[in-house]
């Protein structure tokens, strides 16, 4: 006979891989499923436990489990389209844009310094949504000396890095890539707890030895990983 938990598991995976529920649902709580079932807390929160570390499920914190969405995948070498990425898996994209400026380099700050020459920047923040819940956080600069047409562009119907992709060729980019907490801020407009796990993502680029953008995204632990695939060195 199959213990209840495992039935609980499977009938719930079962909801998932049909599609029933499709990624961000939020699952029945806890309390729920043991009147459904008629069972007790631990039996649930096996099963549940179980459902997360096959990454079908995300559990939050006082907001409760979710199913998770499938990963983003992208190899650490490409510049991501993360709009056409998302529309790629099925979802719907939307992007809001928290805020905008056009300012001078900060000249404490050697690399704004260098990344706006001899011009201003346009500081950018905003947020990436899949299936309208929040993706990941956007910060980024682009060099007007560089890129001038980035003054009148419209950021708010086209994200910047899908923008910076179909309008700037670049020749070299720089990517450095650390898993951090979520502060309370960050942790509020990802809809996350404070301090859970984010992949940090920082990545600079350049054309033809001129610098144009720097950019830090921040992506839920369980949304997003970067693949590498290499050789010996010759």
């Amino acid at each position: 006979m199959i213990p209840l938990h495992q039935r609980i598991r499977d009938e719930i995976e079962g909801l998932i891989r049909s599609g029933a529920w499709a990624p961000g649902h939020r699952a029945p709580s806890e309390t729920e499923l043991m009147a459904q079932y008629g069972c007790s807390r631990m039996t649930v929160n096996k099963a549940m436990s179980a459902l997360a570390e096959a990454g079908l499920i995300v559990r939050r914190r006082r907001a409760g489990s979710f199913v998770a969405r499938p990963r983003v995948h992208s190899t650490v070498l490409d510049i991501p389209d993360i709009q056409a990425e998302i529309t790629a898996r099925g979802e719907t994209y939307g992007f809001v844009l928290l805020a905008a400026e056009r300012r001078p380099a900060d000249p404490d700050d050697g690399d704004e310094v260098e990344l706006a020459g001899e011009g201003d920047l346009v500081a950018l923040r905003g947020l990436h949504v899949a299936g309208g819940r929040p993706f990941a956080l956007e910060d980024r600069l682009i060099s007007l000396a560089a890129v001038p047409e980035a003054a009148a562009a419209d950021f708010a119907a086209e994200p910047p890095g899908a923008w910076l992709l179909h309008h700037v060729p670049w020749t070299e980019a720089e990517s450095r890539i650390s898993a951090i907490g979520a502060e309370p801020a960050v942790a509020e407009l990802l809809a996350l707890d404070v301090g859970a796990a984010l992949l940090a993502v920082e990545r600079r680029t350049w054309r033809a030895g001129e610098p144009v953008t720097r950019v830090r995204q921040l992506f839920p632990g369980e949304a997003y990983d970067l693949i590498a695939r290499f050789g010996p060195a010759r």
